[in-house]
């Protein structure tokens, strides 16, 4: 069963943030995920959210999502990821 991961982002420094996109992208693919959307949030409809942008990352299973996020070469970027911008991970299960 597939899985997602939501990730809720607000930019902090966009160079850094571009470098740790272009680091993090082989990393997924070497862990079978993909992109699966990247895209601004036009609004909040309801609630309270600083969140500027969503990328959602398709895994096949549970494990796989949380064996790239745990890898060595992932955690090695998020020192960057953090420098470039507040980001909010959630794992989430397909209902297909």
């Amino acid at each position: 069963m597939s899985v997602y991961v939501l990730v809720q982002a607000t930019v902090k420094d966009p160079e850094k943030l571009a470098a740790y996109s272009q680091e993090a992208g082989p990393t997924i693919a070497k862990h079978q995920g993909e992109l699966f959307l990247r895209a601004p949030v036009l609004e909040v409809m309801s609630g309270a959210s600083d969140c500027e942008r969503v990328i959602i990352l398709k895994f096949p299973d549970a494990d796989t999502a949380r064996n790239w996020y745990n890898c060595e070469e992932y955690q090695a970027l998020i020192p960057l990821r953090d420098e470039g911008a507040n980001m909010l991970f959630t794992l989430l299960e397909s209902p297909d």
